[in-house]
């Protein structure tokens, strides 16, 4: 039997939100849409943690979700970056997203005010009662201060619009209970751990690292649902170095952004508080992607 959220299986990228001047920079952002409708990449996500949302205003948040959907115009989907800590922002951010065509909404844990597990429920219930469109749990307590234990997010399924969860709390039972417990599509929130999730019973991953290697992430999954294990282990061991010491040296997405200046496909800096990446680092990142084989 498919799964609530299968529309969002096999990758999504989150998108970098690419600056210039100290603006969006929107003929940047719509290139990167393009450069991913182009690699196959199933959908896009707009204004997560790779897309720096908590810099953006209000206005430019949901400036880049309308113009991530115009661009996309049907031929990859869109999933949303609208969560909030306050419910009510929540509410109106999905809804403009809905309103500009977006396919589904990604919706972090409610950060720094750290709910009850009643008030995680809740804060889901209200969004979704509010808002039609298909809607991931985004579960990073990493980011988030706090858990949203596995039987929050079971019961969470039951509502219909809810369809999935982005696993990103690097636990393995965690995502099993949800896969035993729920029909919800679990997709993996971390690069490395993408392969273990869809050996479990996940879908795909919301990635990073599909900024820059859309096609290998691609190559992986694929190899994977053929039931072509010695391929799907042997892409998985070719990404993993790139995630472990592209993403280990700084808060995402410092390194992705630096990745991608290094690369061509420039995407200016990120905003403060983040810092550009230091020259130590950026020469070890040439030496990873050099040794990746992409420089």
């Amino acid at each position: 039997m498919a799964r609530k959220g299968e529309m969002f299986a096999g990758l999504t990228v989150a998108l970098v939100t690419p600056f210039r001047d100290g603006k969006v920079d929107e003929a940047g952002l719509r290139k990167l849409v393009d450069d991913q409708v182009a690699a196959g990449t199933n959908a896009v996500s707009p204004c997560g943690t790779t897309g720096e949302s908590p810099t953006l205003s209000h206005d430019e948040h949901e400036r880049v979700i309308a113009l991530v959907c115009e661009q996309a115009a049907g031929r990859i989907k869109v999933m949303a970056g609208t969560g909030s800590n306050s419910t009510a922002e929540a509410i109106r951010l999905s809804r403009k997203a809905a309103e500009v065509g977006a396919d589904g909404a990604l919706l972090v844990a409610p950060y720094y005010n750290k709910p009850m597990q009643e008030g995680f429920y809740e804060h889901y219930k209200a969004v979704a009662e509010e808002v039609g469109i298909p809607q991931v749990v985004y579960n990073i307590p990493g980011r988030s201060a706090k858990n949203i234990d596995p039987e929050t997010i079971c019961r969470l399924g039951e509502l219909e619009n809810i369809v999935a969860v982005k696993e990103s709390t690097g636990s393995m039972d965690q995502a099993s209970q949800i896969l035993n417990g729920s029909n919800l599509t679990v997709l993996s929130g971390d690069d490395s751990l993408t392969l273990p999730l869809l050996a479990l019973g996940g879908s795909g991953v919301v990635s990073v690292a599909g900024n820059i290697v859309p096609k290998d992430v691609l190559a992986m999954i694929a190899a994977w649902k053929e039931g072509n294990i010695e391929q799907a282990q042997k892409l998985h061991h070719k990404l993993f170095p790139l995630c472990r010491d592209m993403l280990g040296l700084a808060t995402n997405p410092i390194p992705l952004k630096a990745a991608m200046q290094l690369l061509g496909k420039d995407t200016g800096d990120v905003r403060l508080p983040l810092t550009r990446l230091s020259e130590a680092d950026t020469a070890n990142l040439t030496q990873t992607l050099k040794t990746y084989g992409l420089l």
